[in-house]
């Protein structure tokens, strides 16, 4: 699995903000992510910055009965200071 991380938005480590977002996706045949939706966000702020990183992240395709399939997961994105 390929995960690049988000870039934390400079407004927000600035003024010390953290939080999590969490999305909806599709993992599609191939592995890649589809159809992002936000379920919810600890800032609104923090939103595009982990679609932006999700987008380009990509997955081992899930196999059943030997085929690629599709298949919904919730994505947790962590903001945090270090």
């Amino acid at each position: 699995m390929n995960c690049p991380k988000p870039v934390y938005p400079a407004i927000l480590r600035q003024e010390r903000i953290q939080g999590t977002v969490v999305l909806s996706a599709i993992i599609a045949k191939d592995g890649t992510v589809q159809r992002l939706t936000v379920v919810s966000s600890a800032n609104p702020l923090l939103i595009s910055a982990a679609i932006d990183a999700v987008k380009r992240w990509v997955y081992i395709p899930t196999i059943l009965n030997r085929e690629p399939v599709e298949v919904v997961t919730e994505i947790t994105v962590n903001f945090a200071l270090q």
